[in-house]
């Protein structure tokens, strides 16, 4: 490939008119194409990488554990009982109650839409007397340190947009994850880490869950280096983190200094943000070859932490060790944990399904929360635990005595929080006697991810970034605190 051919690949149009023009008018054309480039960088905190004048206020959390449950967990089964359904059950959902809204087609073309009550024991737990299904006995231990939200909607009905939604504020793929966001504003307290990692834990019900993609801890139009980082399962926990043979510490380094030096060159011939970023994520996998070992290496966690987490915990990938993992995380800094859980999608066998995730979820959350508490942790760590939506009361496919499965259900579905300026021990929001609709306190999407945001020392409506002639943010042009759930 000759010269001329390299620079028509590399360069952009915002490239191509500032290398081969100038003039009051070039200068006029380029303002209309990149105004950022015109209304100046954002000052930028040299000891975090985050901006300079965030946080807006002080802040209750400093890190971010969010523990997504991707699938969408039964709320009538876990946390909102219903003791009213059990005579209702096999009973027609009454009009009245769905008022039209909208189903997916997987129960649309149902003849009827049966309820089925929760087979599941419901008993009141601590000083709270917060209910919670039998299939959580660990999570009895925590619910005097968590806020149980009973009244989450969303828009979305459909895993893939319901997903997006929450990790990104859009149904629409394409826009900067939470993490990201966190990232951009934020930054990290630990140099030799990522400000943002992500694990994935597979299913441990039977039914095939749903995929996960890449893009909901991407960076969306913010800079590449604001993406999560995913540590994988086996193997190396960051791929292409450990060097070849024959390749040594110090001939590495020689390496990137070469390479740096090209970089640089490069950067001031094109003036691409993208070629700065891939300074710095070199330079950070480079730091990162040190510290994280380290940090996976769980050999010198106390017997009694295993008992804590559960024996799973030892087994790399499991959702207890992505628990402890993302304990030690935030211990060394690390402003966004974000945890995948998959496999509630239960459309059918919902019993057996459910419990075997419950008996994987149950005890490492709950011990996550009682671990930060008992480092001192909880107070500035704020832990986020639910799925994008939730599931029908009325039974997907054939009810009988001892199964049934759940559709998906937007209009209500329960979350909980924990730690980081978030009022221990309550439950905010009411469902109907169907657990359908919300008749109190609705906490929208938005009003979650204000709500996390404002724990972190965030405006909401401030974290902004200017893209294709608009300032975005994470919340869209919507969203409220929800101050009942703030200390």
């Amino acid at each position: 490939m000759c010269c001329h051919d390299e620079l028509r690949l590399a360069i952009t149009r915002r490239h191509f008119f500032s290398l081969t023009s100038t003039g009051l008018g070039v200068a006029a054309l380029a303002s209309l194409l990149e105004p950022k480039l015109f209304a100046g960088t954002p000052a930028i905190n040299p000891k975090t990488g985050g901006l300079a004048d965030l946080p807006h206020f002080t802040p209750k959390a400093k890190h971010v554990i969010f523990l997504h449950q991707s699938g969408g967990p039964s709320q009538i089964d876990l946390f909102d009982y219903k003791p009213q359904l059990e005579r209702l059950r096999g009973t027609e959902l009454p009009d009245s109650v769905r008022m039209g809204q909208r189903i997916t087609g997987m129960t649309s073309g149902q003849g009827t839409l049966p309820v089925a009550n929760s087979i599941f024991k419901f008993q009141q737990h601590g000083q709270s007397g917060a209910w919670l299904s039998e299939l959580l006995p660990y999570h009895a231990r925590i619910v005097d340190d968590i806020a149980i939200v009973k009244s989450v909607h969303t828009e979305a009905i459909n895993h893939d947009p319901a997903i997006t939604f929450i990790q990104t504020g859009s149904q629409q793929p394409g826009r900067p994850s939470m993490g990201a966001w966190v990232s951009y504003g934020l930054g990290s307290e630990n140099e030799n880490l990522p400000a943002f990692v992500v694990m994935v834990s597979q299913a441990s019900a039977l039914n095939v869950d749903q995929p996960l993609f890449s893009r909901l801890w991407g960076s969306g139009f913010l800079p590449s280096r604001y993406q999560g980082v995913q540590f994988r399962s086996g193997g190396d926990p960051v791929l292409y983190l450990s060097d070849p043979p024959g390749v040594d510490r110090d001939l590495r380094r020689l390496m990137l200094d070469s390479l740096q030096e090209l970089n640089r060159t490069r950067a001031q011939a094109y003036a691409d943000p993208e070629i700065e970023t891939r300074i710095a994520q070199f330079e950070m996998a480079f730091r990162m070859q040190a510290s994280v070992p380290e940090l996976v290496d769980l050999s010198n966690e106390p017997d009694y932490i295993f008992e804590l987490y559960g024996e799973e915990a030892r087994k790399p990938g499991t959702y207890a060790n992505h628990c402890l993992l993302a304990r030690r995380l935030v211990e060394r800094g690390v402003r966004f944990v974000q945890l995948y859980k998959r496999g509630w999608d239960q459309h059918n066998d919902l019993p057996r399904d459910i419990a075997l995730q419950c008996k994987s979820v149950d005890q490492p959350s709950a011990a996550l929360i009682l671990d930060l508490k008992q480092r001192g942790l909880l107070d500035d760590t704020l832990v986020i635990w639910g799925g994008e939506f939730g599931r029908t009361v009325y039974c997907q496919g054939r009810l009988t005595e001892t199964n049934y499965g759940r559709d998906h259900h937007p209009r209500c579905f329960t979350m909980w929080l924990a730690g980081g300026g978030i009022k221990p021990g309550i439950t905010i929001g009411e469902t109907d006697d169907y657990c359908y609709n919300i008749v109190s306190d609705p906490v929208h999407i938005h009003d979650l991810q204000a709500t996390i945001l404002h724990c972190l020392g965030v405006d909401h409506t401030r974290l902004t970034y200017q893209y294709q002639g608009r300032h975005f943010r994470l919340t869209d042009v919507s969203g409220e605190v929800v101050k009942k759930l703030l200390v």
